[in-house]
């Protein structure tokens, strides 16, 4: 390990390099766009308007995505079941945030040599995640490629596309003055695993089945917890007498990249890390591998699944009505005039 301690770059992952990428794809994705479209690329859904003339007609809300290395966790683990979940409730949170409810789902299953049991397994986790959110699996597509892949090396990806009506659609209205209000998260959910293996299993040497007193369980079920849909609980917030103006799913680039994807120009957020308690997993990865705390916050969701961005005469309602609901919901931070960006009180 060097000195300088363990980043996202330096166990294989350029956030930067992927985002210059980027620009050059929505150039190019734009050149396509039809009457229908209603979104940039960078939001956490597409959209696109069925009639495009009704101010209140039918908007679908489409995302693909997928579980990234968190696979390399269960194929260490011997463990299956969870990482189609992981998908299915990842993509569900994306077009959530848009205002949407999922109508299908799709998926894609590709491997260097085809496991029939391990197929079945995997794909049990899809069913049970299309189960519990209340959408179909309506297909997909499995692909044997040797080579490519090796041996029973497999990759996982999904497709979602959900339904709202226009004049439902989130974000709308936000403006300084509002409140963050979070929702916790299990841990990594699907982002940051390329740091975390590296640490846990290449400099510690741990194995799956490795329990770690610092986190009460093995370092398998720690890496494995499911990836929260937070559709169940946020479903009777999807209208506007209930304060929410926004929605911000934390995943990949943390509060930092992800927060600002809903904000307007001039609108900064204050986010405040005292509002909440992170999982034992993250302050053993940043102790035990030094990492940076500007690497932390940008690599992993830190305890934060959700961000939603709330009325501020409207907070208490809310928060009393998630807690009946069995959530565990905190204050974040808040809204206020600047760069569009976040700023953290340290």
């Amino acid at each position: 390990m060097k000195d300088t301690g363990l980043t996202y770059k330096s166990s294989g992952v350029d956030i930067d390099a992927q985002d210059r990428g980027l620009e050059g794809v929505k150039k190019l994705a734009k050149s396509t766009f039809t009457r229908g479209v209603l979104s940039d690329i960078g939001l956490f859904g597409g959209l696109f308007a069925l009639d495009p003339s009704d101010p209140s007609g039918p908007v679908l809300v489409a995302s693909a995505d997928g579980v990234g290395t968190k696979l390399k966790v269960a194929e260490m683990a011997g463990r299956f079941d969870t990482v189609g979940r992981d998908l299915v409730n990842h993509c569900v949170n994306d077009i959530l945030v848009q205002g949407a409810e999922p109508l299908f789902f799709l998926d894609y299953f590709a491997a260097g040599r085809l496991d029939p049991e391990r197929l079945v397994e995997v794909v049990s986790g899809l069913a049970e995640g299309c189960r519990e959110n209340g959408c179909a699996l309506l297909g997909g597509e499995t692909a044997e490629m040797p080579g490519l892949y090796q041996g029973a090396d497999f990759d996982l990806a999904g497709f979602i596309v959900g339904r709202v009506l226009k004049d439902h659609l989130y974000p709308r209205e936000i403006a300084p003055g509002q409140v963050l209000v979070g929702l916790p998260s299990n841990g990594l959910h699907t982002n940051g695993y390329s740091l975390a293996r590296k640490l846990l299993f290449e400099v510690k040497g741990f194995r799956a089945d490795t329990r770690l007193e610092d986190l009460g369980t093995t370092v398998g079920e720690a890496l494995l917890a499911v990836h929260r849909s937070y559709l169940p609980v946020l479903r009777p917030l999807l209208k506007p007498a209930s304060g929410l103006r926004g929605m911000a799913h934390i995943t990949g680039g943390g509060i930092p990249d992800n927060l600002p994807r809903i904000l307007p120009q001039g609108v900064e957020a204050l986010v405040r890390p005292a509002g909440w308690t992170e999982p034992p997993i993250f302050g053993y990865i940043r102790r035990e591998g030094r990492v940076p705390e500007e690497d932390m916050r940008r690599t992993f969701n830190l305890g934060v699944g959700m961000l939603l961005v709330v009325e501020r005469e409207q907070v208490d309602a809310l928060l009393a009505g998630l807690r009946a609901r069995g959530e565990e919901p905190f204050l974040a931070g808040e809204l206020r005039p600047g760069q569009r960006r976040v700023v953290y009180a340290d």
